[in-house]
């Protein structure tokens, strides 16, 4: 077993502090991780706080994991020790249904082995996170980071990237394509970079105008601020997609009215109550809503690599793991630009 320093929560209402476990031996096809960095996500505080129920605990969070393989499996095959490596939202799944089959393991119909507040297949150990030291990990679930990039800035790639990156592509997002990014926070500043690499024109939809400067710098061509009436009813029946990111209450119907006919509302923020869509707001110009939840193996690797390509990395402020649970408050405030990261080299001190 592997010795393992943490930052944990013990219930609901505790906040995180020190925490220490084992890992798992390294078996034939594992891979080792000394973990660097470790971004912050949003479903990390729903998760510590039960939001979504069945936590398990002591829980230790984190999914957005970059380090550097320190030692591999007699078996493994796609890493050597040196490498550079991440791990993102789920470190395993059944591997024998369609959608494994298909590359589409986070829709795995058993339900994939999330990478924390999960369950290992095998023994039903707890899963435990990247605010610790190191992580064990089955190289088929590990992904290949590149040493081009700021490794605090791809650490978020691993969640906040994938999950806007794999509806993009998966709606054929190109040039010429109107997007519309409803949210500048996490994700959506994800998606707006993603939406304009992909040569689409985009617009940042936001009701916070401060935020103007911020999105076209990210890379939006316009900026419209949904709490002026005139601007929203000028853009009824614009947008080919609008990429919707907001996790708070808010009326669907709003913005599918901006949608072209064929249009389509992807959704990744999910609300704590369900949506209320009246069948006229989509009957009426043959519109869609797309759901989406982060990718799989296959396109999340892909995703890294373009990313590597084109120089993107996510807007990140660094921190101790000491300021986790101010942090914490920061995020429920939308006070970061745009996503926490530890540094796990404070945990080591």
């Amino acid at each position: 077993m592997i010795a393992t320093n943490s930052y944990a929560a013990q219930s609901t209402t505790s906040p995180l502090t020190p925490f220490n476990f084992e890992r798992r031996d390294v078996g034939a096809h594992d891979v080792q991780i000394e973990i660097l960095y470790c971004g912050v996500c949003h479903s990390d505080i729903h998760q510590v706080r039960d939001e979504w129920g069945g936590s398990i605990y002591p829980m230790v969070p984190g999914h957005e994991i970059v380090g550097r393989i320190v030692k591999v499996g007699d078996h493994v095959k796609k890493f050597k020790v040196g490498d550079l490596a991440g791990i993102g939202c789920f470190v395993d799944s059944c591997r024998e249904c369609v959608n494994c089959k298909d590359g589409l393991e986070q829709y795995c119909t058993e339900g994939m082995t999330g990478t924390y507040n999960s369950r290992e297949r095998l023994t039903g150990a707890p899963t435990y996170g990247g605010y610790s030291t190191q992580i064990v990990v089955d190289e088929n679930y590990t992904l290949k980071v590149s040493d081009k990039l700021d490794l605090a800035g791809v650490a978020p790639l691993l969640c906040a990237g994938i999950t806007t990156y794999s509806p993009l592509r998966f709606a054929g997002v190109k040039k010429g394509h109107k997007v519309a990014v409803l949210g500048l926070g996490g994700l959506g500043h994800m998606a707006v970079k993603f939406a304009a690499a992909f040569g689409a024109e985009v617009t940042m939809l936001s009701g916070s105008p401060s935020k103007e400067a911020d999105a076209k710098k990210l890379g939006a061509h316009h900026f419209a601020l949904t709490s002026d009436e005139a601007t929203m009813k000028s853009l009824v029946g614009q947008f080919d997609f609008i990429l919707n990111t907001v996790s708070a209450q808010h009326s669907y119907s709003t913005y599918l009215n901006l949608l072209k006919t064929n249009g389509s509302m992807i959704i990744v923020g999910i609300p704590s109550k369900p949506a209320e869509i009246p069948a006229f707001d989509l009957v009426g110009g043959r519109k869609s809503i797309l759901g989406s939840m982060i990718g799989g193996i296959a396109e999340t690797q892909e995703m890294l690599d373009f990313c590597a390509e084109h120089n993107i990395v996510s807007d990140v402020e660094v921190i101790d793991i000491n300021y986790i649970n101010e942090a914490y408050e920061r995020v429920l405030k939308s006070d970061v630009k745009y996503r926490f990261v530890i540094d796990i080299n404070s945990l080591k001190k």
